[in-house]
């Protein structure tokens, strides 16, 4: 399994390159002077292997780095290596998504069905089995288990983050799971609204042509100004992780435009208890 950072891991793949660059090393220099091949410089670098401590000492011998910035560093690299609770389902929650969820301090999500952490078990089984028709049951129910142990971290945690959806109104009238089941899942996007940490906006058909039609994406800021922000792009061949100022600008901006044309949380809240009755 390819390796993939931590949010901490990223910032310290950041200071490793800038105090490289501060050195005046090219990377091809600094990889003969450390004796290591370029290709294993250009892993460490891009995040495709994990930093150990020999490595970095390594590193940091060879820029010049002392104490206390040193300290913190190797402290930092080792903060990098702790496992989270998505470790235990590394089978189903690949690449780096769930370390940075999990270090969030704001969400941002344009979604076009309910977001999984939002999902009832209904609901998401159907979307687990129908979007994936080869799975097996028993790696349904895996899932299954791995998607209710993510909602119980990022929802149940003391520091939860600010969360905010903005659901295409389609959402609210595909039955997915059938009626009963789609019945529960509006009514818990009904009490989803009443935590204070969350936003839900509907946004309506009538807006027409919006910023959030060409499809599903995150948006995920931290809160320590050392960690930029990141947008996130899930598909069916891979995630794809945005993370260069100009790009994620680009999002952020039909985020706005997006939030705009949206409902109020009121009005969506409306539109959302309307369509339950509506499935009585």
């Amino acid at each position: 399994m390819e390796y993939s950072p931590t949010v901490r891991g990223r910032r310290l793949i950041r200071e490793i390159e800038r105090l490289r660059r501060e050195r005046g090393l090219s990377m091809e220099a600094a990889a003969q002077q450390l004796g290591w091949s370029t290709s294993k410089m250009y892993r460490l670098e891009n995040g495709r292997s994990r930093i150990t401590t020999d490595d970095l000492e390594e590193m940091l011998d060879l820029y010049g780095v002392r104490s206390p910035q040193r300290d913190a560093l190797i402290q930092l690299g080792r903060d990098a290596r702790k496992r989270g609770w998505w470790t235990a389902y590394a089978d189903i929650f690949t690449g780096s998504y769930m370390s940075m969820e999990a270090e969030a301090s704001s969400i941002r999500v344009n979604a076009h069905m309910v977001p999984g952490i939002l999902q009832i078990p209904g609901y998401a089984r159907e979307v687990i089995t129908r979007t994936r028709p080869a799975i097996s049951p028993e790696e349904a129910e895996r899932r299954l288990a791995a998607r209710a142990a993510r909602q119980e971290a990022l929802l149940g945690r003391d520091s939860a983050p600010e969360i905010h959806v903005v659901l295409d109104e389609a959402v609210l009238h595909r039955q997915v799971g059938g009626p009963e089941s789609f019945r529960s899942q509006l009514t818990g996007l009904c009490e989803a609204a009443a935590r204070p940490n969350l936003i839900l906006q509907v946004s309506p058909f009538a807006v027409g042509a919006n910023a959030g039609m060409d499809g599903k994406f995150t948006l995920l800021a931290f809160s320590d100004s050392e960690d930029p922000p990141v947008a996130y792009v899930e598909g069916l061949m891979g995630d794809v992780y945005i993370e260069a100022s100009d790009d994620v600008d680009q999002f952020s901006l039909a985020w706005t435009h997006l939030v705009t044309q949206a409902l109020s949380p009121d009005e969506s809240l409306s539109m959302i208890s309307a369509q339950v009755k509506e499935c009585t």
